[in-house]
């Protein structure tokens, strides 16, 4: 950021990790979070488009080969967690995982390019702007709801109200400790999106911390960045990956019967 040499180390990371916000309370809206993930999903979906309307039935190449690729890893990992016929299943995996990738991959960008540009877009050098999606829990945590809220669905959409009840109530323990089973059945629904997006953001933000913290280090940050970002691409990629495939179990298990 231009003003960086007059802040202290604590101002600097804070800058960088607070958003940029609209409205107070419960009712604020992140506007860099919103911005930065529609963008990339309007971009990500554009150029999948594209690449789709130049695709030929022959041997595959260039852009066309890499996501076939990523396709055909995709639906062999739904293949072999989920084992019913919904068609939904597997669009939304592929969905989760190239969005969530290119939302990760924005961590690899030096941290204070965008918020640079965004400054002086603005006009104001002191306007915060964090650039990766996944380190902010509102988002994360509004995947991870959207996923259990089609996990509800399927179990309604398979199993039907009273199959869906029957098991609420029935499993693990059997229809006498009905109020127990219900119990245990709450908490591990709650846990699953509490779990999914905590898991993303924590990484994503820890690995944030770590760039901001090398920024720091002035002319000694080149031998440690690089490293750093070479590892980061495991990382980004795992969280995906990880995020897609919890998504592919939850799914299983609510098209599935105890």
């Amino acid at each position: 950021m231009s003003s960086g040499a007059t802040l202290t180390a604590t101002d600097y990371i804070t800058h960088h990790l607070t958003n940029l916000k609209v409205g107070s309370g419960f009712w604020s809206f992140h506007l860099d979070t919103l911005i930065i993930s529609g963008g990339l999903g309007l971009l990500v979906f554009l150029f999948l488009a594209s690449v789709a309307g130049k695709a030929t039935s022959g041997v595959p190449k260039g852009w066309q080969n890499f996501f076939e690729m990523v396709l055909s890893f995709v639906n062999q990992q739904v293949k072999d967690t989920y084992h019913g016929n919904h068609p939904l299943v597997a669009p939304l995996a592929i969905t989760i995982f190239v969005w969530i990738f290119a939302m990760n991959a924005m961590d690899l960008i030096p941290v204070d390019f965008l918020p640079w540009a965004a400054q002086h877009a603005s006009g104001n050098h002191h306007l915060p702007f964090k650039f990766v999606p996944t380190t902010d829990p509102n988002l994360t945590f509004a995947m991870s709801i959207t996923v259990f809220l089609i996990m509800i669905y399927m179990n309604f959409k398979v199993k039907g109200f009273g199959g869906f009840m029957h098991e609420v109530f029935t499993a693990p323990f059997g229809p006498k400790l009905a109020p127990i089973n219900f119990l245990f059945r709450v908490i591990e629904d709650i846990a699953k999106p509490i779990s999914l997006s905590l898991r993303l953001f924590g990484n994503m933000y820890a690995g944030e911390m770590v760039f901001i913290l090398i920024a720091l280090l002035g002319l000694y940050q080149l031998p440690l960045a690089l490293p750093w970002a070479l590892f980061h691409i495991l990382i980004i990629t795992l969280q995906a990956f990880v995020f897609m495939m919890l998504t592919i179990v939850y799914m299983s298990m609510a098209s599935e019967s105890h």
